[in-house]
């Protein structure tokens, strides 16, 4: 039996064949998935979630992402849309696959969107948050899914000195893994690390690191990360993240933080007047690079 949208809920037509735009809000443990792209013989975001929404919906669902997350890595942000058949209503939909979907991926919130809304191409900014602790005695055994153990004291002042000259657009090629015709320019608009508590309280060894950008190449938090820990327990000086940024390719000698302590945790979108300007303009910028990963 069919349903009509609700009013709540307009019914926009995606571009070809009447089908409805619907975005979906979705949050996850990164620990068990092999990334969120799908790879032949292994559990990926993307195949748990269009897998279950073909089932359910007996239709072949296929998800456009804001940023393709690699494996180990959370969200509590992420988000997708997919053109459904329009006796589908949005607004049910999430409570549906929910149903089907195992207990490390859920779908927050589903709805109609323009035809010119795109996960990936209109987003104006993606945002992360790397977390990681450097008590003496180790991480937390309750977080230690999603919480890096760091065995060395961070100077967290030296690391956002370090940060600061990262900031703006820059050519971000000595932190990312090149991919053949994608540009490794990215405009960096946040980063910045707090500790969370009081000295002398066992929160105070609890240290967030929160980076925002337009987009982000792959592997980039991470690498930013770890040359960022490099700063903070003393191994290397606080001009040396920003010194880096004049190299044209992979740096070796960056180490790449541990995926478990990094979430996406959320996607800014312009309103529903810019949303195809948007598109276009970052089409002109990426393709013919992939989807976003910061990992």
């Amino acid at each position: 039996m069919s349903h009509a949208t609700p009013p709540s809920e307009p019914a926009t037509p995606a571009q070809g064949g009447g089908l409805v735009r619907v975005r979906l809000d979705i949050s996850y443990d990164g620990g068990e998935f092999s990334g969120w792209a799908r790879q032949p013989g292994r559990r990926t975001v993307c195949g748990v979630l269009e897998d279950s929404l073909s089932m359910i919906l007996r239709f072949d669902v296929r998800l456009t992402v804001a940023g393709r997350t690699d494996a180990g890595v959370h969200a509590t942000g992420q988000v997708a849309h997919c053109d459904l058949p329009p006796e589908v209503v949005p607004g049910q939909l999430a409570r549906r696959v929910n149903r089907l979907l195992p207990p490390d991926v859920r779908v927050l919130d589903a709805r109609a969107v323009p035809a010119d809304f795109d996960a990936r191409f209109s987003a104006l900014c993606r945002h992360y948050v790397y977390r990681l602790t450097d008590s003496p005695v180790g991480g937390e055994p309750l977080t230690r899914r999603h919480v890096l153990a760091w065995s060395r004291p961070l100077d967290v002042a030296a690391m956002n000195a370090a940060s600061a000259a990262l900031l703006g657009e820059h050519d971000f090629a000595a932190y990312c893994r090149r991919r053949e015709g994608a540009t490794t320019v990215r405009a960096l608009q946040r980063l910045r690390w707090e500790r969370l508590g009081e000295p002398g309280t066992a929160a105070h060894h609890l240290i967030e690191a929160r980076v925002s950008a337009d987009a982000f190449c792959h592997s980039m938090v991470r690498s930013l990360v770890g040359a960022l820990l490099a700063v903070g327990d003393g191994r290397r000086p606080v001009e040396w993240p920003g010194a880096l940024l004049a190299r044209s390719s992979r740096v070796d000698d960056v180490v790449v933080a541990p995926a478990h302590g990094l979430a996406l945790t959320g996607v800014d979108y312009p309103d529903d007047t810019g949303l195809a300007a948007r598109a276009e303009r970052t089409r002109r910028l990426r393709v013919p690079g992939p989807p976003t990963s910061p990992g």
